[in-house]
């Protein structure tokens, strides 16, 4: 299994189970250790992502900051509007 998925469904798993431990009442050491372990795994997810998965959406080329869902018009039509 890749790195960046090992890392996403077992900080996943990690959630439910607190949550469940939470509902249920668990002694409160188990929880307090658990929330306290719970921001170094999700950098570790994070950092696992950012590192290990690939993008493929397209490159930004000459655009310095972008959206993909953004219509190539989108400037004319403001512009069109406001003048």
């Amino acid at each position: 299994m890749k790195k960046h998925v090992f890392a996403t469904v077992f900080v996943s798993l990690y959630l439910v189970v607190y949550v469940m431990l939470f509902y249920f009442e668990a002694p409160w050491q188990i929880i307090a250790s658990m929330f306290l372990l719970s921001p170094i795994l999700v950098i570790w997810m994070a950092y696992s992502i950012l590192k290990y998965a690939a993008y493929d959406g397209r490159d930004l080329e000459t655009e310095e900051w972008s959206y993909q869902d953004k219509p190539a018009d989108f400037g004319k039509r403001l512009n069109q509007r406001y003048s």
